[in-house]
């Protein structure tokens, strides 16, 4: 028997029409759609996205949704990814083809690497198909361009000490889930001298979309704030 194929699709920051075609081709075709959960409780962020395009489907397919709590145990998070890996596994071996969905891109800050890796080890073929990042979705609803020329572009996934010791060596930061040290974020861009654009946009392209100048001051957990400073007034 043929063993199934796995397919990282990548479903963008929000909007369902920011799918690429060959994203929704492939989510129109699959058998399995897996789709990870971060609490028991709450629905999938990506598979909200995708859900109009399941529904012009007409054959049945399968929805496989394994939990990845929001937890810093490396050690247990591997129990999950493991758990996962192995239900993955038994369909491919079926024959089944299976689309890991995640938000934005695959190959950007996404557990889908955790899962892939072990797939890959046990000998399956694997695709990753690109989506539109949330951060240039960010960008292109607050209207800037994020690097011109030969301008420097730092993506950091959350405000910690590194932030401050990079700071002086790029021009435009893209700070992910801000939300969480916002305080230390202001504290950190403000100490640079440099004149400089700032937009937090929560919830990128989704119906509830949020885009001030500014940082963000209350506790919404998709939230980024971009930071471009000024090339003229570098040293």
């Amino acid at each position: 028997m043929k063993k199934g194929k796995l397919y990282g699709i990548g479903v963008g920051p929000g909007d369902t029409e920011l799918l690429t075609i060959k994203a929704s081709k492939l989510l129109k075709t699959v058998d399995v759609i897996c789709s990870p959960r971060s609490a028991e409780s709450k629905p999938s962020i990506a598979l909200t996205i995708i859900q109009p395009v399941l529904d012009e489907r007409e054959d049945e397919y399968e929805i496989v949704d394994p939990l990845f709590p929001m937890i810093e145990d490396k050690s247990e998070l591997n129990l999950y990814w493991d758990h996962a890996a192995d239900r993955i596994e038994r369909r491919l071996e079926k024959g089944l083809n299976v689309a890991f969905i995640t938000l934005g891109d695959p190959t950007i800050f996404s557990t889908f690497a955790y899962v892939a890796d072990r797939i890959s080890k046990l000998g399956f073929e694997i695709e990753v198909v690109p989506g539109i990042t949330s951060f240039t979705g960010c960008a292109a609803a607050s209207g800037i361009s994020l690097v011109e020329k030969d301008e420097i572009l730092v993506v950091v996934p959350k405000v910690d000490d590194r932030l401050e010791k990079i700071l002086p060596h790029a021009d435009t930061f893209v700070i992910m889930k801000t939300s969480r040290h916002s305080e230390d974020l202001e504290r950190i861009i403000e100490a640079d001298e440099r004149e400089k654009t700032i937009f937090s946009v929560q919830n990128c392209t989704m119906p509830d979309e949020n885009i001030f100048k500014g940082f963000s001051k209350d506790k919404k957990y998709l939230t980024t704030t971009l930071v471009k400073f000024s090339p003229d007034k570098k040293d």
